[in-house]
């Protein structure tokens, strides 16, 4: 019989010696089934030398043990075409034994393709995409000890891919932990979990807490939850790294089984660091959220605010004041209540992003847990991989090499000052174009000890490395069909409503076919990458150099200021018929398309590049680059900073800035100021013993840890500056550990107020001798 799958996960088991690849998903009528396939052969490639023989080499690899079949198939090797031996294997787990044996056959050069995951293999082969419909040919089998499913089949033949967008109704469950300890970060074999907080799909909000320091009782009804409501997808911030890494290890601690996946096992560290929990879905919203490049403090709680979810008098409780609350009887219910709203955050969170992750993992080929965790550079590998398979192209080893920097993306010296009506000029996708147009590739790099193709060659401005002309590279290939589907699936959403669920789908899907495209450009230039060539990525920029200075040249001769260009855009004067006619010129000549990203009604550039903030016709402000949006920085710098940009670029007042900014340093003077907005946070990005240079949040974790406090590289220190003699070094201390009336306030005023304010007051006259004295500065109709 045929059924339809969605393919939730995957992965595999050696059953005996039979390898079973074992596929977890939804059918359409919504039960949550398995297919097992045992009919999958695991293979890798050799790729012999240039002068070897391939059929010399298969006599000698008959005498091998373990080998089903050899085959000698015709493929290519970065565009060049090459005899390579197909080497099927029984075992995929003895795969690594039977490379290094083979590779010492004479006449071999490599193998290839035998760092592929088995299942990720068979992915790739059956063309078959994870969040994906898949209708497949099965029989019903009886169900597997401890394998929690409605049913389970066999596979008789290999899954075929179908188009179908509705998604299966997910069942999604969303949690967060509470770690008690009175002296540093948690460790789950001392502290215990004194609060899960859990939240459904279908709107069930539990928590379980615990009665003193027991927490025994806690894991226990949280692992019983689970295991009842029986997620598709469980999602946290920060579970990959903190949450499920210390539910397994106090689950240990306690003697309790943590067996919470499909398949009867616990979850466990898979290839990308990331939790796997078998048959389900693991993803950590913070491998999302650092994706989300408008927020640079990726807390959950600025996640939240940047999609609009608010909470009424949310509550913020840092983690040093956690035991504070649950020893306070009174104050234990507002740890509970904030531990409720970081789930409910979650929940809200993931209905936002949740729709990009499956598209994003559909369009990749990852299962959707790996494709979070992964890195740019690995989605984007995978993708290729995925495509150039169905060229012939054979995928290169990953290798370690030195990296050689080369010259970028160019950005202009900004025009420091105020300007009104500022528009920003993009171009759609510029390097990926320029890759296009120019056939810039891995397969299409022509060396210079190479004759020079009869199809012709591109040749790169500057640099003058060479692309032939023909045929087309599979970057090119790549990313032409890629811009082609994005347009396609923007034409369809102008066909239907907003509020219609296809809509949403189909919004996400464009979102990730952007993020791969624009992606790959950066990839080129990944010393990590499987076809990295240095070439490939120094030509695109150096094309792009070339588009954005040809751009401004047409900008001069039309009259059209250009006060900023940064990478693939430049920020003009917004005179709309000028950039109507710059736009239709570059698309003329350069053959590329560009038009308005932003525009503001007001933005300030200070003297450095990329450092800037602009004023939105909404009246918000964009900040790039300043301490307002850098996470080392006391809270009191940043706030007064973002208070005397929208001074500025709302009112144009630098009178007014700097009364500001001498009332805030009153206030400070007065104990006015929050103590919280005085520390500043650093992480430790090694043990605290390993660190050779004394720095403040070093010696606060000096500190810290003679007080009984366990730290460990990750952990973020939270310090303030007191009053004393000594190098900054000596008068940090750890902001619990102090008071007050021990704070440094001229340090706060000279070392992180005045820099941030004077960085844009300075632009206008102002001196830090005006902003201490009560005798104010000109008005700006002065300075003009």
């Amino acid at each position: 019989m045929k059924i339809l799958l969605w393919l939730l996960d995957i992965n595999y088991e050696l059953v005996g010696n039979t390898p079973e690849i074992r596929l977890w998903g939804i059918d359409e009528k919504g039960n949550r089934i398995l297919i097992i396939d045992r009919n999958f052969p695991s293979y890798f490639y050799l790729l012999p030398q240039e002068d070897a023989d391939p059929n010399k080499i298969v006599e000698e690899i008959k005498l091998q043990q373990g080998i089903l079949n050899l085959e000698i198939v015709d493929r290519k090797y970065f565009g060049k075409p090459v005899k390579a031996i197909k080497v099927t294997c029984k075992n995929p787990d003895l795969t690594v034994k039977y490379t290094k044996e083979l590779a010492k056959i004479k006449g071999v050069k490599s193998a290839l393709e035998d760092d592929i995951r088995y299942s990720s293999q068979y992915l790739l082969d059956n063309d078959m995409f994870p969040c994906g419909w898949h209708e497949t040919e099965v029989e019903e089998i009886k169900k597997i000890p401890n394998v929690h499913v409605d049913k389970v089949y066999l596979a008789k033949a290999s899954p075929k891919t179908i188009e179908r967008t509705e998604l299966p109704k997910l069942r999604i469950l969303g949690f967060s932990i509470v770690c008690y300890s009175e002296t540093g970060s948690p460790k789950p074999d001392k502290n215990p979990i004194i609060v899960i907080s859990a939240a459904t799909s279908n709107g069930v909000e539990k928590q379980f807490i615990a009665k003193n320091s027991d927490d025994k009782p806690v894991l226990e009804a949280f692992i019983k939850f689970l295991l009842d409501f029986d997620p598709d997808i469980t999602i946290g911030y920060g579970n990959n790294t903190n949450d499920w890494p210390y539910l397994l290890e106090r689950s240990k601690k306690l003697n309790l089984s943590l067996k919470v996946d499909r398949s009867g096992t616990e979850p466990h560290t898979s290839l990308y660091g990331h939790v796997s929990v078998t048959g389900r879905a693991n993803i950590d919203l913070y491998d999302f959220a650092e994706d989300i490049t408008e927020v640079k403090v990726k807390t959950l709680e600025n996640i939240a605010s940047f999609f609009n979810i608010k909470r009424e008098e949310k509550t913020i409780i840092e983690d040093v004041n956690i035991p504070t609350y649950w020893k306070d009887e009174k104050k234990r219910q507002t740890l509970i209540k904030y531990s409720a709203e970081n789930t409910k955050s979650i929940i809200d969170i993931s209905n936002e992003m949740l729709d990009f992750a499956i598209q994003l993992s559909n369009l990749v080929g990852l299962p959707l847990d790996y494709v979070g965790a992964a890195a740019v550079g690995f989605r984007v590998e995978w993708y290729l991989i995925r495509q150039t398979h169905k060229l012939g192209e054979l995928a290169p080893k990953r290798i370690e090499r030195p990296y050689f920097p080369y010259a970028g993306a160019i950005v202009l010296e900004p025009k420091p000052g105020l300007h009104d009506e500022i528009a920003v000029l993009d171009f759609k996708s510029m390097y990926p174009n320029i890759m296009i147009a120019n056939n810039v590739s891995p397969d299409t790099y022509v060396s210079p000890e190479e004759p020079a193709p009869s199809s012709g060659v591109n040749v790169a401005p500057e640099v003058g490395y060479k692309f032939r002309k023909e045929p087309p590279g599979f970057y090119k290939q790549v990313l032409s069909s890629l811009i082609i589907a994005r347009d396609n699936i923007r034409k369809r959403m102008k066909t239907i409503s907003q509020k219609d669920l296809e809509y949403r789908i189909l919004d996400a899907r464009q979102k990730a076919v952007k993020v791969i495209t624009n992606a790959c450009y950066g990839y080129a230039g990944w010393i990590g990458a499987r076809w990295y060539i240095k070439p490939v990525a120094e030509a695109t920029a150096a094309w792009g150099r070339a588009t954005i200075l040809s751009t401004i040249e047409l900008a001069k001769k039309l009259s059209l200021e250009v006060v900023y260009g940064d990478t693939d855009s430049i920020f003009v004067k917004h005179i709309p018929n000028k950039i109507e006619e710059i736009s239709k010129k570059i698309g003329e000549k350069i053959g590329l398309e560009m038009k308005p990203d932003k525009i503001y009604t007001r933005i300030l550039f200070t003297e450095a590049k990329k450092r800037y903030a602009g004023l939105l016709p909404d009246g918000s402000l964009d900040i790039v680059g300043l301490e307002v949006v850098r996470g080392d920085w006391a809270a009191v710098a940043k706030k007064v900073q973002e208070k005397v940009l929208e001074i500025i670029l709302k009112e144009k007042s630098p009178e007014k800035a700097s009364e500001y900014v001498r009332q805030c340093i009153s206030n400070l003077s007065s104990k006015k100021i929050p103590y919280s907005d005085l520390i500043i946070w650093k992480t430790l990005t090694k043990p605290v013993e390993e660190y050779e240079v004394r720095a403040p949040h070093v010696e606060a974790a000096k500190l810290l840890t003679k007080a009984g406090w366990k730290l460990t590289m990750g952990d973020k220190v939270g310090y303030v500056i007191i009053k004393g003699p000594g190098k900054l070094y000596d008068k940090a201390r750890p902001y619990m550990m102090t008071t007050y009336e021990e704070i440094d306030i001229d340090y706060y005023v000279s070392n992180q107020i005045l820099p941030a304010v004077l960085r844009i007051l300075e632009m206008f006259g102002v001196t830090q001798e005006q902003l201490l004295t009560k005798k104010g500065p000109r008005s700006l109709f002065e300075y003009i």
